[in-house]
């Protein structure tokens, strides 16, 4: 009896640091209160939360950030415009949260998005996540920091730059083949 209640008093003790049970700003002082750190399970900066739960948060915000650049275009120019996502988890929640703010499917080269291909957008005009200025002057002829995406709860690597790019230097299509990332 005692090792069967011991055994339930550990897991409950337990059970928030392995399920998302508990709200946030608890969640982070009960972390800190048993002096556990958040679990790294990836080579990247670590926030105030585990990798798992810290994904949860951020998407919704990131394209409303999206959807305020695309909004901002020209007709025209929202009528040619594809959005690139650097991995798949950015171009999937444009995907899922973008057609409430109107925005078109997204573009991404890793991993399966690759095979989706360009699509029929030739880069024209583009809104490009998480990339730097020297490697899209490289692409493109104009090249605009367009916004700034940050959620104090989701990973680091996840708070990035949003670019406005114009006059591809190479035809997109012509392109796509070179940036493939399986990784």
């Amino acid at each position: 009896m005692a090792t069967a209640a011991i055994v339930a008093v550990t897991g409950a003790a337990l059970a928030p640091l392995t399920l998302p049970i508990l709200p946030v700003e608890t969640y982070i002082a009960y972390q800190r209160a048993l002096h556990v750190e958040p679990p790294r399970t990836e080579n990247h900066r670590m926030g105030p939360l585990p990798q798992q739960y810290a994904d949860m948060f951020g998407w919704p915000e990131m394209v409303a950030t999206v959807a305020q650049v695309y909004d901002k275009l020209p007709a025209a120019d929202r009528a040619r415009c594809l959005i690139f996502g650097q991995n798949y988890g950015q171009a999937g929640a444009i995907d899922w949260f973008g057609p409430k703010h109107g925005l078109p499917k997204a573009v991404s080269a890793h991993q399966n998005y690759f095979l989706w291909g360009p699509r029929n957008y030739d880069g024209s005009v583009a809104i490009v996540l998480d990339d730097d200025r020297e490697t899209l002057e490289k692409i493109f002829g104009r090249v605009e920091l367009a916004a700034t995406v940050q959620h104090p709860y989701s990973m680091p690597y996840e708070h990035f730059d949003v670019w406005l790019c114009r006059d591809p230097k190479v035809p997109f299509q012509e392109l796509w083949p070179k940036i493939k990332k399986w990784i």
